[in-house]
């Protein structure tokens, strides 16, 4: 073997040994980093949350002939320890057709406030509407958020039960284990409307939601499906699937479930659902601009700003509540939303605010809010403030759709459902 083999061989074997070094050097540090992944918590995807998150604002407005009246008290809030019962507390007589979206209500004319004046602005009932020709808002999803099962403890809930608006299906034995209704709560999302899963834990007198992946112990549980929404009123498939849901995750641990009458919960969910359909309206005001002209975005974002208006990420303004629920909006009315850098540069022949009647919570002053609002900017921009058809709105059209809407809100408050209020929120959302 002469020198050059020898030096092969040398080379050979020393690149061979820098590669096993190599490899183990990395081998240690892609364990270390394994483990040290593996020994943090978690989000599950598949896990609700604690507090889901509403789906974002309103879907896309329609024009429609004039509303009705409506009901919801402020805020329920709080911390409780009300137990759930069954029971019907709404009213079976208003039997009739489910509703897919928000009513439109047209503007008749600008005016002064005045709560206690009736009329009939413009407006279509649902299912019969014209798209208003502006594409305002996000789509709303009716799944709930999925939420972080690890890293929020349960949330506690003031009514386990909201009679008015859910159906209702209740368990009773001591020590049930949250992980037995894991594959139930999982299989319940496949529904089209709101499920709820909460439970009263051992030796706790206050109810929180039920986490299916924590080793609590429940002494009651129980499931509650929301009876209508935008979308429509629950049907019997659904009613009569989430019960055989909840008995088949049951019965193999000896727990005995208690599901509300099912007819009787159709007939709740069908006037719930025609009581929605009469005060689901969406009011619009629209300044545009004289002849041929366009409208200066950058004095229209001045004067939303002044207003406390922020712009939110669907492209509209949004002035927002303490809660941060949206209290009336502007947008383009052309296709085009806002956004930080195209305001300057952006071109359009009118603008529209929007106010979701159901959503927002003393309605006559938010809705003279609006109509100063809409009365400024046609002011500082030249332009016109005009209802759907673009005619000029007068003092009198403006007093028209203040009387429905406290037609609207009386009819809310009968119901026990007030608008913005908790319960309208979930109507509505």
């Amino acid at each position: 073997m002469n020198e050059l083999q020898v030096a092969l061989v040398v080379i050979g074997v020393v690149a061979v040994a820098g590669i096993l070094v190599y490899n183990r050097i990395q081998e240690r540090k892609f364990r270390r980093q394994a483990e040290a992944g593996f020994s943090r918590p978690y989000r599950d995807a598949l896990m609700g949350d604690e507090n889901p998150v509403s789906p974002t604002r309103r879907v896309e407005p329609e024009l429609r002939e004039a509303g009705e009246d409506v009901s919801d008290s402020i805020l329920q809030e709080g911390i409780g320890v009300s137990e759930p019962h069954f029971g019907t507390a709404l009213e079976a007589s208003d039997i009739g057709a489910t509703h897919q979206g928000a009513n439109s209500m047209a503007a008749g004319s600008a005016a002064n406030p005045d709560p206690d004046q009736q009329s009939n602005p413009q407006a279509v009932h649902k299912g019969k509407a014209a798209p208003l020709p502006i594409n305002p808002m996000r789509p709303r999803s009716p799944l709930h958020a999925i939420a972080d099962p690890v890293t929020r403890p349960a949330a506690i809930v003031s009514a386990p039960h909201d009679e008015l608006i859910e159906y209702q299906i209740r368990l009773k034995s001591e020590g049930m284990l949250a992980g037995i209704f894991n594959d139930a709560i999982n299989q319940a999302r496949a529904f089209t409307k709101p499920v709820r899963w909460m439970g009263l834990p051992s030796g706790s007198h206050v109810w929180e939601e039920l986490l299916p992946w924590s080793d609590k112990h429940y002494q009651e549980v129980l499931v509650a499906m929301q009876l209508a929404d935008r979308n429509g009123a629950v049907n019997e498939e659904m009613l009569s699937g989430l019960c055989n849901l909840v008995r088949s995750a049951a019965s193999p641990h000896g727990i005995k479930v208690l599901c509300n009458d099912i007819d009787e919960s159709l007939e709740r969910a069908r006037s719930l659902d025609m009581f929605c359909v009469d005060v689901d309206v969406l009011i619009g005001l629209n300044v545009v601009a004289r002849g041929d002209e366009t409208l200066p975005m950058s004095r229209v974002r001045l004067e939303a700003g002044n207003a406390g208006m922020m712009l939110a990420s669907d492209g509209t303004f949004q002035l927002t509540d303490s809660r941060g629920e949206v209290i009336y909006s502007l947008c383009n009315h052309e296709s085009t939303p806002f956004s930080p850098e195209g305001l300057e540069t952006l071109e359009t022949h009118g603008i529209t605010l929007l106010f979701d009647v159901p959503r927002v919570p003393d309605g006559i002053k938010n809705f003279n809010s609006m109509v100063a609002l809409g009365r400024k900017l046609a002011h500082e921009v030249g332009g016109l403030l005009v209802d759907d058809n673009l005619r000029p709105l007068t003092d009198a059209g403006i007093e028209k759709i203040r009387a429905q809407l406290t037609q609207i809100y009386n009819k809310m408050e009968s119901r026990g459902i007030p608008a913005g209020g908790r319960l309208a929120l979930k109507l509505f959302s």
